[in-house]
């Protein structure tokens, strides 16, 4: 019986072990995209550039028990926040972060052009050409079902509804997307794009209201 119980001891040590080995080598398979642990608190990241100055009010880097996020707080704007990186899109073809949604738009609808805000999007930006990118943009919907295809300017935006509902307000989330895979799904593209960058908005302009939401910890991930 003791021999029994020690084996069974032993079994959940290296059972153990083999977890932790393999979370390590999980997180390995990662290269950190932003996980804002430069800049100062309280202040716009700086790798990063807003679509217009006035956003430079919409986001900043915040820390809660040690963690680094960037916090966003829109009242009436819908201003975009991108940072540059690029990355081999054929050996990391999964973008992975964290986000929390903090309060919904009143009223948003994102299938309505008059509607049109989200507590939390990211964006993988490709280029296009000289006057455009084109974008896999995932958004968290208060409304819209999971698994929901839409689009804008004229295609080049390809929206997916990662996240619905209001269940997970105030609590963070992991994602991953697998972004070459959903490039050549949502453009009808056979070719390996290589990304220019990582883009966010919270936004409220469309139904004049405010929205609040939280993104941490953007990496570049094997499958």
């Amino acid at each position: 019986m003791v021999a029994s119980r020690s084996l069974s001891a032993v079994a959940v040590v290296v059972l153990a072990l083999y977890l932790a080995s393999a979370a390590s080598a999980r997180a390995e398979d990662c290269v950190v995209i932003d996980d804002f642990a430069t800049g100062k608190v309280g202040e716009f990241p700086p790798e990063w550039k807003p679509r217009k100055e006035s956003g430079r009010g919409v986001y900043s880097i915040q820390e809660d028990k040690g963690k680094r996020f960037l916090h966003a707080v829109s009242r009436g704007l819908g201003i975009q926040a991108a940072r540059q990186y690029e990355w081999d899109l054929a050996a990391d073809p999964v973008l992975a972060w964290s986000w929390r949604p903090i309060e919904f738009p009143k009223g948003a609808d994102e299938r309505n052009a008059k509607t049109n805000d989200s507590a939390l999007a990211v964006y993988a930006v490709f280029p296009n050409n000289a006057f455009s990118v084109k974008t896999m943009k995932y958004i968290w919907s208060a409304v819209v079902p999971v698994g929901t295809r839409l689009t804008s300017s004229a295609g080049l935006t390809q929206v997916l509804v990662r996240r619905s509902g209001t269940s997970g307000k105030n609590e963070w989330t992991d994602e991953r997307v697998n972004v070459l895979d959903d490039y050549r799904k949502y453009f009808g593209a056979t070719d390996t794009p290589k990304p220019a960058g990582i883009a966010v908005l919270t936004d409220a302009d469309d139904t004049n209201t405010s929205a609040q939401g939280d993104y941490a910890n953007f990496r570049a991930c094997k499958p």
